[in-house]
């Protein structure tokens, strides 16, 4: 009976007219910022934190909330239509979305991605709202050791991810985990591999390899077919909408990832990256005929969706709950609401119960808002199809360009992007996967740091991650899917079925 007053309390707040406002200015900036290449979230909530100086606490929440949401939607429609994922957690859509698309099949996919990220939205607002409490504790049993297992587990899935050699799989991760390293190190403030670039002190852009690998990769290797084979986007339209076969493939993908991005967004490193690549390994694990995978398949899209938006949604809970971000995104939030002269923590609840559950309803109507805008408009983003490579490709490398710069204001990012543009190239060439390489690179930093924390807090004692029940089962976990993987009857089906080339 409680929750229920709270929820109409929250509804209460979040359908007053200035809210509903903002809500939607919101969930269209997001749309927006995840259909561009290269303007995440992240920046463009930084760039617009000054603007919530003139507004209540509730809207400019609110409203920084939509853009977070609304940009895992549009992210997945360059991902589906050009390979260019707009949001890194877009990054596995793109590997079935643009299969579907070269098949004419844009439609269905963006549908599945739209109704399934509604879906998973939904629920996992009403997962905030109720089990938030019980789902901080577990956080709370988190500590260095078990963040460290958590990512071991998640580099270890990363290969059954991968469609092609296990050897290349490895090899892919071990090379993003490298280029992880090129950064300042977090303890004794000094610069490591940077080779006195200033610009690379902070890190390889991630934005920079992601649509280096996946989006300009593309554009060469298209560039370098014939012309009648160059022409993908101008392939007849078989429908805008799933169709019944569609649907019966797509719905339990959707449940599945919902569920998963659920419990995966409330651990720090989780939110809706990881959600996304763990969602894609379960579907290839449970599905009977794994070798469609790759080649358009719809639950490559829906499942990899709907974790996604559920991973955003429910990263809320440590933030609202513990004042803890367990990203990038929620630590701009968390400084929004500083700024507005609260304090993040368990204490929101109770001093400002219509922030907290305003904020919450409006992740409903926000998520509603998404669907009436984005279904009605497949049909535009599908013209896209019918424009001719040779304009095409253009306009892609003006926008990934604009989108770089706009980053740090900073041609550097540019140059990055199009050295991984080549460097993807030889992937393609080589048949090698992009996905490994960029989980390896996501997870490399915060793995180290929480190993080196992990090792402080034990004084150096290695045994630290087998005597913490939860790591140690993770770890067990990760063993075991290395057997699995290992084993001469699995290797063999997994050979068949992606038709490995040792």
């Amino acid at each position: 009976m409680e929750l229920f007053d709270n929820l109409v309390l929250g509804f209460e707040t979040a359908l007053s007219l200035e809210n509903l406002l903002y809500a939607f200015f919101g969930t269209v900036i997001g749309t927006l910022v995840g259909v561009l290449p290269g303007l995440g979230p992240t920046a463009t909530m930084a760039m617009l934190l000054p603007s919530i100086y003139a507004l209540d606490a509730t809207p400019a929440l609110i409203m920084l909330a939509g853009i977070y949401y609304g940009s895992q939607y549009g992210g997945s429609t360059t991902a589906i239509l050009i390979n260019v994922p707009g949001e890194s957690s877009s990054v596995v859509t793109a590997i079935d979305g643009y299969a579907m698309a070269r098949q004419g099949r844009a439609g269905p996919a963006l549908a599945a991605a739209g109704l399934g990220s509604f879906f998973a939205g939904s629920v996992a607002t009403l997962v905030i709202a109720a089990f938030a409490p019980p789902l901080t504790e577990l956080a709370f049993k988190f500590g260095p050791a078990e963040y460290f297992s958590l990512m071991v587990v998640g580099l270890i899935g990363a290969v059954v991810l991968a469609s092609g050699s296990l050897i290349k799989a490895l090899g892919m991760i071990v090379l993003g985990l490298l280029l992880g390293q090129v950064n300042t190190d977090v303890i004794s403030g000094t610069p490591r591999f940077s080779f006195g670039i200033p610009e690379l002190t902070d890190g390889i852009s991630f934005i920079g390899i992601a649509m280096g690998v996946f989006g300009l990769s593309e554009i060469i290797a298209n560039l370098g077919k014939p012309a009648e084979q160059r022409e993908v986007f101008t392939k007849d339209v078989k429908g805008l909408w799933p169709t019944k076969d569609d649907f019966q493939k797509a719905w339990p993908a959707v449940v599945r990832g919902t569920v998963l991005g659920s419990a995966l967004g409330v651990l720090p490193g989780g939110g809706s990256i990881l959600s996304a690549f763990a969602a894609y390994t379960l579907e290839k694990k449970v599905a009977k005929d794994a070798s469609q995978f790759g080649k358009g398949d719809i639950r490559g899209v829906a499942g990899p969706e709907s974790a996604n938006n559920a991973g955003a949604q429910t990263s809320f809970i440590p933030m609202l709950t513990l004042g803890i971000p367990p990203n990038t995104v929620m630590a701009l939030m968390v400084g929004a609401m500083t700024i507005k002269g609260i304090q993040p923590g368990p204490q929101v609840m109770t001093s400002n119960p219509d922030l907290f559950w305003g904020l919450i309803a409006s992740m409903w109507i926000g998520n509603l808002m998404l669907v009436v805008l984005n279904l009605p408009m497949i049909g535009i983003w599908i013209k896209l199809l019918t424009v001719p490579y040779r304009f095409l490709f253009p306009a892609i490398l003006t926008f990934c360009s604009i989108g770089l710069y706009t980053l740090n204001n900073n041609n550097f990012d540019v140059f990055v992007a199009a050295g991984f543009g080549l460097v993807g190239y030889t992937f393609y060439k080589f048949q090698c996967e992009g996905a490994p390489l960029l989980l390896g690179f996501i997870l490399g930093p915060m793995m180290e740091e929480n190993l080196r924390r992990a090792l402080l807090l034990s004084r150096g004692e290695w045994s630290t991650f087998v005597t913490r029940p939860l790591s140690a089962g993770l770890l067990v976990a990760a063993v075991l899917m290395i057997v699995v993987v290992m084993l001469p009857t699995i290797r063999k089906k997994r050979e068949v079925a992606f038709h490995e080339e040792d």
